[in-house]
């Protein structure tokens, strides 16, 4: 079980890939703390047709090759193009994972030395094509624990500055919480070779590509995004999780956010925060901070629609009976300018 997905294991993997329905849900986490007290109506089958859909569109352009199968409805196969009701079940292909263990206070990651095959990479891969404010970019230059020249860039970048190039970035997967790392030391814990590494880039670069067309066919602006990748028997490169997702994806329509970014506005002028900032990445960190606030009902109910509008958007069909998406981020704004100026 996921965080914000469940698995139902079918065929077990082994020395081949197995078979499962991965079940998105309408849980939700921010901040890297966990599951959240509320749920967001609809998101897990919005999150769900809109992975579909992008992994489709991967397949059609043979970037590369993903776990996904297909849609379940009913336990009956369906493709995106094939659907005209909400579904939150996806059927895929299911990869061996290892976590790594805690040594002497530090994660090991000495068996993934060992795998030769048919695991998902222990790192997730992250693609920026702006630098909005706030981003960890921009603390990790000033401390000096990332450079320039690590991203490809000659001159520091400016708060919300679109890059001519879009860079690659690296950061744990299955430690306490998404710690950012090297590109040598991604391609150590994962045991890639330098061809795989590279190969890895440039798939994700393309993938990239491709969102950034599609959402801006659309009006929406694609900022940044992460992937999750998987060697399969033949240690083949398989894209999997979710993909072109509002969580997946930092995405902006109108000037907004259309992302948890709304929740983490909520959570950031909270008590909750402020204490979490304080606590975070200490022993039980998640205990001394205590069980986050609940969400206000107009909240929840504006979030919602903005992930069912926006799978709307991108399927190009109302799979959701609710208010375009222009609609929902005027509401969305006026919710934001009147709790939070």
């Amino acid at each position: 079980m996921g965080t914000v997905k469940d698995f139902n294991i079918m065929i077990l993997p082994g020395k081949e890939y197995g078979l499962g329905i991965m079940k998105f849900s309408d849980r939700f986490s921010v901040f890297d703390y966990g599951v959240m007290p509320d749920t967001i109506e609809g998101k897990g089958a919005a999150l769900c047709i809109i992975s579909a859909y992008f992994f489709e569109k991967v397949k059609e352009k043979d970037i590369v090759r993903t776990h996904y199968i297909s849609l379940l409805v009913n336990r009956t196969t369906y493709r995106t193009h094939e659907l005209y009701e909400p579904t939150d079940e996806m059927l895929v292909r299911v990869f061996r994972v290892f976590k790594p263990e805690i040594v002497n206070g530090k994660y090991d990651y000495t068996p993934f030395k060992l795998l030769k095959r048919n695991y998902v990479l222990p790192i997730e891969v992250i693609y920026r094509n702006y630098l909005p404010e706030g981003s960890s970019v921009f603390r990790r230059l000033e401390k000096g624990e990332l450079r320039l020249e690590d991203l490809g860039l000659k001159e520091m970048p400016k708060p919300g500055e679109k890059l001519k190039r879009p860079i690659v970035d690296f950061s744990t997967k299955y430690e306490d919480y998404d710690r950012y790392i090297s590109k040598k030391e991604a391609m150590e814990i994962a045991n890639l070779s330098e061809e795989e590494m590279t190969n890895l880039i440039e798939t994700t670069l393309k993938i990239n590509n491709l969102l950034t067309k599609e959402f801006y066919d659309r009006g929406i602006i694609h900022e940044d995004g992460k992937l999750e990748f998987a060697l399969d028997g033949e240690r083949n490169l398989r894209l999997v999780d979710a993909l072109g997702t509002p969580d997946e994806c930092r995405l902006r329509f109108e000037g907004l956010e259309i992302s948890k970014e709304l929740l983490r506005i909520y959570y950031r002028n909270t008590e909750w925060y402020k204490k979490l900032q304080a606590v975070k990445g200490k022993e039980n960190w998640r205990k001394l901070v205590g069980t986050p606030p609940r969400l206000p009902e107009e909240l929840k109910e504006i979030v919602s629609e903005l992930y069912k509008s926006t799978c709307n958007e991108v399927l190009r069909k109302r799979i959701f009976d609710v208010p375009h998406l222009k609609e929902v981020v005027r509401r969305a704004k006026e919710y934001v300018e009147v709790n939070y100026g």
